[in-house]
């Protein structure tokens, strides 16, 4: 992967610390391994590495060779695609864009009616 030959953080050790910007590494934060979340667990997974993505990547436009921001934000984008395509095999898709052989968008209740939050 072109990423990974550009990242000098191969070893996942370096991972284990705060960046300058004080925003905390992702440790599965319900506690639990990825075989054994359940949706409502996947889906706070989700928007937690979502909100570090885009916080990491806010940072590195002011702090382009901070190295360790920069694994970071490749760890958890990579954690991210990840965990969406195990979501959606399962569940069915999360966004538009994600391909799927059934219109699965109206099976069950939105937000507003009741549905997974």
């Amino acid at each position: 992967m072109e990423e990974d030959r550009n990242c000098n953080c191969q070893n996942n050790d370096n991972m284990n610390m705060q960046i300058n910007m004080n925003i905390p590494v992702i440790n599965n934060s319900c506690g639990c391994d990825n075989n054994d979340m359940t949706r409502k667990e996947m889906l706070k997974e989700i928007k937690c590495l979502k909100f570090a993505v885009v916080e990491l990547a806010l940072y590195l436009d002011t702090h382009p060779d901070d190295t360790k921001a920069l694994c970071l934000h490749n760890k958890y984008s990579k954690d991210l695609k990840d965990l969406c395509d195990k979501y959606q095999k399962v569940y069915g898709p999360l966004t538009i864009e994600y391909p799927c052989n059934k219109w699965r968008w109206l099976e069950e209740p939105w937000p507003w009616e009741g549905g997974v939050n």
